[in-house]
């Protein structure tokens, strides 16, 4: 195990980024944020882009490694404290269904969300990374009815992601808040962790809004 796991998370509450802060109180890791203040800017400062160039949140740094994309954070967090179980290990016959997750999110979810709020014409099946809409709608809704979470009865990191993600989406209206949702939701908005978070954001969201 690595000795020193502190991470520094690059942080903004109104961004996706407020998902792994989520994912770090369930994991109680030895953690500090650094906020950005997206709509003043601070993402595109010289000093930020050194360490992300994409400008975006959420950002990990452990000591002198950074971890950028969505699904590559989640992970690398979870794995970095696995008495947490937050994370099937290697051999685990739940490892292959928690990767499928974890990726299907930003090569499928995202992509055909992104394409429906923009109505924009999905691309022709032969060449869509995710096929269709409902097709990912359905297959997430398939999943989610085995419940109470994404693997069944354990959860995981995959769980605070697509918690996380659910919850912004529905409430935008986005994603129809259909009953395997909306159970599946309000399971995860009712874990403490999730309460400690929402907390913290009503501080940080203050901070951020005074003048400095």
């Amino acid at each position: 195990m690595t000795a020193n796991r502190h991470l520094v998370l690059f942080y903004n509450p109104q961004s996706r980024a407020a998902g792994v802060l989520t994912l770090l109180e369930e994991l109680k890791a030895d953690y500090e944020l650094h906020l950005l203040n997206l709509q003043a800017g601070e993402q595109r400062k010289p000093e930020f882009l050194a360490i992300n160039p994409m400008g975006k949140v959420p950002t990990l740094k452990h000591g002198e490694v950074v971890v950028t994309e969505q699904a590559s954070v989640y992970m690398y967090a979870a794995e970095l404290y696995p008495e947490a179980k937050m994370s099937p290990a290697v051999g685990d016959p739940l490892r292959g269904p928690y990767l499928r997750w974890m990726v299907f999110y930003g090569s499928c979810f995202e992509p055909a969300l992104s394409d429906r709020s923009m109505n924009r014409e999905p691309p022709p099946l032969g060449r869509s990374p995710y096929g269709d809409y409902d097709l990912v709608i359905s297959t997430l809704t398939k999943q989610l009815s085995k419940g109470p979470w994404i693997l069944g009865d354990t959860f995981t990191a995959a769980d605070v992601l697509w918690g996380s993600a659910l919850t912004w989406v529905t409430a935008f209206k986005l994603v129809p808040e259909l009953p395997e949702i909306k159970a599946y939701i309000d399971r995860f908005n009712a874990r403490p962790a999730v309460a400690r978070v929402h907390a913290k954001n009503a501080e940080i969201a203050a901070k951020l809004a005074s003048p400095r």
